[in-house]
């Protein structure tokens, strides 16, 4: 399989099975769809056989299962067929089902994978789209679950299951991929703990559910139909239900999911965090910049006429605001071609915060620069003060960076600077700085 592009099932499959919660009989097929389509359940049992979205905006309750709603239209316990579809690579599909609610199986995902396995997977011909995580997402409730996603070059998820009284305490972590997803996780069933039982029937849930579609724990003994699949098995299942959810958002990510007593109220939450996070980030784009009356956008070449810097030290390639001798608005593409993203970092390539600094200083430079007795000057760093980094830029960032006069003196100058990524300060710095002659 081609991690970069997207993937869909190369054909129909179906299976029929008991639903945990109704009860009811139901017939599930997983169907083929589109680039972009993403995953959608599809009720052919009612009239004009609606489809519902996999989407965090479409989540109803959340209990004991994750339920999505469209107006009248629901699906139930969505979570392990989105998990399957996950884990094994799949980016667009639709799940038809008679009934309201997927099959339980045996309490796991294995049954999915094996249908998707039977369908055969397929690459299509567009490129996946993948969010890297760069900073920290943290969500946390007061009974102490905590789920906090951490930047990755892989997506891996970490699971501390605590059950009531701290019972069957259990830690899992994997980084998720297809081979691990059906070796590691795909088999590992749900549970409910005994005193929860008669409370869950009496709301009119698990009709469905036997000690052959999930592990009943009642004190420290298990009850189930063979033996436990895994030592950790309770934890390993918390995974297989935080990895559908979180599908949830939309969006495939590379991140580190660290997640202790989740379940799927806060999973579904943090879906909705996601997407509103990434849909946050994409609307940070800046909008088009106003250059004042009289000038002009200054591409390359007219920066190399101001300025004496060369490859591989020009930081700055157009200058796209200037408000006469206070104020300056230049860019930098940074791209993988960048000559220090050899060895900053070997794997983890990041802009090197001392050249976002010089950055600042030859933007400093073109408000002196401009000044015609200063032309064919160079301007030597003084001081830096207030210097801050907010966060890293990567390759691919275009950075916009400032400088605004505080004052100048002769052939001394002072500025107030910063750069930006998305709209967002990454650095910042006052700088003093003088020009003198070669």
């Amino acid at each position: 399989m081609s991690a970069d592009l997207q993937h869909t099932l190369a054909g129909s499959a179906t299976l029929e099975g008991t639903s945990l919660h109704t009860g009811a009989k139901v017939t599930l097929t997983l169907k083929p769809a589109p680039e972009g389509h993403g995953f959608k359940f599809r009720r052919i049992d009612l009239p004009d056989q609606p489809f519902i979205s996999a989407d965090a905006d479409k989540v109803q309750t959340v209990e004991r299962a994750t339920t999505l709603a469209e107006g009248s239209v629901k699906v139930h316990t969505v979570e392990h067929v989105l998990s399957a579809l996950t884990g094994m690579g799949i980016d667009n599909a639709i799940i038809e089902m008679d009934a309201n609610e997927p099959p339980i199986g045996d309490g796991s995902s294995r049954p999915f994978v094996e249908l998707i396995k039977s369908a055969g997977i397929v690459a299509q011909k567009e490129l996946r789209k993948t969010w890297e995580i760069r900073e920290p997402i943290h969500m946390e409730t007061g009974d102490g679950t905590l789920i906090t996603i951490v930047p990755s070059k892989t997506f891996r998820v970490s699971v501390t299951n605590v059950g009531p009284e701290g019972r069957f305490t259990q830690y899992f972590s994997t980084i998720v991929t297809p081979e691990t997803y059906e070796k590691e996780i795909a088999a590992a069933r749900t549970f409910v703990y005994y005193e929860d039982v008669k409370p869950l029937l009496e709301k009119g849930l698990i009709k469905g559910g036997s000690i052959e579609s999930a592990v009943v724990i009642r004190g420290g003994e298990v009850l189930s139909k063979e033996p436990m699949r895994f030592t950790n098995e309770f934890a390993r299942h918390k995974a297989l239900d935080l990895i559908g959810d979180l599908m949830l958002s939309g969006k495939r990510f590379l991140g580190h999911v660290i997640a202790i007593k989740p379940g799927h109220g806060p999973n579904t939450k943090m879906a909705a965090q996601l997407k509103s996070e990434y849909n946050r980030m994409r609307a940070m784009v800046p909008a088009p910049m106003a250059i004042p009356k009289g000038e002009s956008v200054l591409n390359i070449n007219d920066v190399l006429k101001i300025l004496p810097h060369r490859y591989p030290f020009l930081m700055v390639d157009r200058i796209v605001g200037i408000e006469g001798d206070t104020k300056c608005i230049c860019i930098k593409n940074v791209t993988i071609n960048e000559p220090y993203f050899i060895g900053h970092f070997p794997g983890h390539p990041i802009m090197p915060g001392v050249l976002q600094l010089e950055a600042m200083a030859q933007v400093s430079s073109i408000l002196m620069l401009r000044i015609p007795e200063n032309a064919g000057k160079i301007g030597y760093f003084m001081s830096a003060d207030k210097v801050k980094w907010r966060r890293p830029v990567l390759p691919g960032d275009t950075l916009f960076i400032e400088a605004e006069t505080l004052k100048i003196r002769g052939s001394i100058g002072q500025t107030r600077c910063r750069c930006l990524v998305n709209g967002e300060i990454v650095s910042e710095a006052e700088l003093k700085f003088a020009l003198l002659d070669h």
